[in-house]
Formats: C-alpha cells, structure tokens, sequence
C-alpha cells in the first residue's frame, strides 16, 4: 500500500491506532512465521543430514588398513 508523504509524516509524529498496530504485528508474525518455515524447510533440504560421503570414508579405511597391514609384516 502507497501512502503520501503528508499521510507518512502524520503518521510518523501522531502513531498508529490500536487498529493499525494489531494489524502491523499479525503481519509481522505471518512474515516471522514463513519465514521460520522456510529456514527450516532449507535446513533440512542442505542440511548436514543429506550429505554422502561414506564412500570416500569407506575407501580411506581400506587404504588405511592396508598400510597397517603392510608395515606389520
């Protein structure tokens, strides 16, 4: 919503009415709200319990036990 400058300025020094300002922390919730959902709906899309690297763990200790393998003998 676009208001005129002078609607701003009045605003800005006499406030808003208890209308306005329910109406203002409903919106400010709705947007701590989506906003929370999509952290979170991000956060389990990238987060660190979707990462594979097994494999390359798995290969690494392979190789490891053959070196001690290797120098046992």
């Amino acid at each position: 919503m676009v208001y005129t400058l002078s609607y701003q300025m009045y605003k800005y020094e006499y406030g808003l009415t208890a209308a306005e300002q329910r109406a203002a922390d409903v919106r400010a919730g709705e947007a701590a709200a989506a906003l929370r959902d999509l952290r979170l709906h991000l956060g389990r899309t990238f987060g660190r319990g979707r990462r594979v690297r097994p494999a390359r763990r798995a290969a690494d200790a392979v190789a490891a036990s053959a070196r001690v393998m290797s120098s046992v003998r």
